[in-house]
C-alpha cells in the first residue's frame, strides 16, 4: 500500500495494488514516511475507501483542529451507529461528527453545555436514531472520561440521520423536525389527547409526515388533483377534514406551500386513523 500524501503522523493518503485509493489512519503510522514509501499495515486502524478529493481536502483541515484520539473515536462511533441502525452512512460524517464531538468536549470541558432546542422532538420523531447517539455519549465517557448532557445525544442523532445515504442536509433535517412537531401539535389539539406513540398508527403517521416533509421541502410534492378520492375522503372523515384545514393553512402561512387534493385527502385518512385508534 504506497502512499500518495501524508497528512500527519497518524493519517495519509494511500493507493493499494488495484490503485484503489483511501485514507488510513493509525497511531504514527506515517511517521518519517515520506510519499511512495509503503505503509505498515499492522499499524493500520481505521480505513476509508475511495474518498472523494473534497473529503481528503477538509480531512486534512479538521486534522489540524483535531486530536487524532477524538478522529478514532469518531470512526468508532459510526462503525457502531452503522451497525445498530442497519444502514450505510455517508462518509460526509466522519467530518461533521469528529467536529462536533471536538467542539462538544472543548465546551464540555470549559464548563458550557449547550442546550438542544430539539430535544423533545428528536426524543420524539428520531427514537432510533436518539437511542444510537446515547451510545455514543458512552463511548466518549468510556474514551476520554468526560459525561456529556443528553442534549448531546439530541444533537448527534440529528447528524445520524441526516448522514444516512440519500438523506437531506443537516438545515432540511431541522425543517422536518420542525414541521413534524408543529402537524403533531395540531392535530394534537385538535382532537384533545395524547398520542400513544407505541401504536402502529402513530409510527405510520410520523412516517407520513417525516416523508412528507422531506418532498416538500425539496419541492417534490405530488401535483394530481384527484377530485374523487378527495371528495369521498372528505365526506367520509368531517372531523380529520377539519383538522387537515388547520394543517394546510400553518403550511401556507409558514413555507407558502398549496396543498394538492392528493396531499390532503392522504393527510385527511392518516389523521383519522391515528385519531380512532387513540379515542378508542
Amino acid at each position: 500500500m504506497e502512499i500518495k500524501k501524508i497528512f500527519n503522523n497518524n493519517v495519509a493518503l494511500t493507493e493499494d495494488s488495484h490503485q484503489t485509493e483511501m485514507v488510513v489512519m493509525g497511531r504514527g503510522l506515517a511517521f518519517q514516511k515520506k510519499i511512495g514509501d509503503q505503509i505498515d499495515q499492522d499499524k493500520i486502524e481505521k480505513i476509508f475507501i475511495t474518498p472523494s478529493k473534497t473529503f481528503a481536502d477538509k480531512l486534512s483541515d479538521l486534522l489540524d483542529e483535531i486530536p487524532y484520539e477524538v478522529m478514532a473515536l469518531s470512526k468508532d462511533i459510526i462503525d457502531m451507529a452503522s451497525r445498530e441502525l442497519q444502514t450505510e452512512l455517508n462518509d460526509s460524517l466522519y467530518l461533521s461528527l469528529s467536529d462536533h464531538i471536538h467542539f462538544a468536549i472543548t465546551r464540555t470541558k470549559n464548563g458550557l453545555p449547550i442546550k438542544n432546542p430539539l430535544m423533545w422532538e428528536v426524543q420524539k420523531f428520531y427514537k432510533a436514531e436518539y437511542l444510537v447517539a446515547l451510545k455514543a455519549l458512552e463511548m466518549i465517557k468510556v474514551k476520554t472520561g468526560i459525561s456529556m448532557a443528553e442534549d448531546e445525544a439530541a444533537s448527534i442523532a440529528l447528524h445520524f440521520f441526516n448522514a444516512r445515504q440519500d438523506s437531506a442536509g443537516l438545515e432540511e433535517t431541522v425543517a422536518m423536525t420542525n414541521i413534524v412537531h408543529d402537524v403533531t401539535n395540531i392535530v394534537k389539539y385538535h382532537y384533545g389527547f395524547d398520542f400513544n406513540e407505541e401504536s402502529m398508527n402513530y409510527s405510520r403517521f410520523i412516517t407520513h409526515l417525516r416523508y412528507f416533509a422531506y418532498r416538500m421541502l425539496r419541492g417534490e410534492l405530488n401535483d394530481d388533483d384527484n377530485d374523487a378520492l378527495y371528495e369521498q375522503v372528505k365526506m367520509q372523515y368531517a372531523q380529520a377534514y377539519e383538522c387537515t384545514k388547520k394543517v394546510q393553512a400553518y403550511l401556507k402561512k409558514q413555507y407558502q406551500m398549496e396543498m394538492t387534493k392528493d396531499e390532503l385527502a392522504y393527510f385527511m385518512i392518516h389523521i383519522h386513523r391515528v385519531s380512532s385508534r387513540e379515542k378508542i
